[in-house]
């Protein structure tokens, strides 16, 4: 069983920056990849980026690339997603999965855990 608990949240103007945290309960952190997901009102849950368990390759979805940066610290059992350049269309609410088994997946459906999520939102 793995407890997520994320971080880092809150309200920023477009073209500013916020990072998101991920801490992990357990002991066996580094054989799950890690992604964060998000949710706007009215969508569904959208893949944005994942890390392998050794972070050693990453995904992100196109519309972040340049922008967003994913990373993980084993020894602290956290992951980051990095945020810059925010725009308004990032708002949603931020989720951080785990998942053991299907390497780096974009659906959600792979992922085991999930987090309650974090709120972002970015005034224009």
């Amino acid at each position: 069983q793995v407890q997520l608990v994320e971080s880092g949240g809150g309200l920023v103007q477009a073209g500013g920056s916020l990072r998101l945290s991920c801490a992990a309960s357990g002991r066996t952190f580094g054989i799950y990849s890690m992604a964060w997901f998000r949710r706007a009102p009215g969508k569904e849950r959208d893949f944005v980026a994942a890390v392998t368990g050794s972070g050693s390759r990453t995904d992100y979805v196109e519309s972040v690339k340049g922008r967003f940066t994913i990373s993980r610290d084993n020894a602290k059992n956290t992951v980051y997603l990095q945020m810059n350049s925010l725009k308004p269309e990032d708002t949603a609410a931020y989720y951080c999965a785990a998942d053991r088994q299907n390497g780096l997946s974009r659906s959600r459906w792979s992922y085991e855990y999930w987090g309650q999520g974090t709120q972002v939102t970015v005034s224009s």
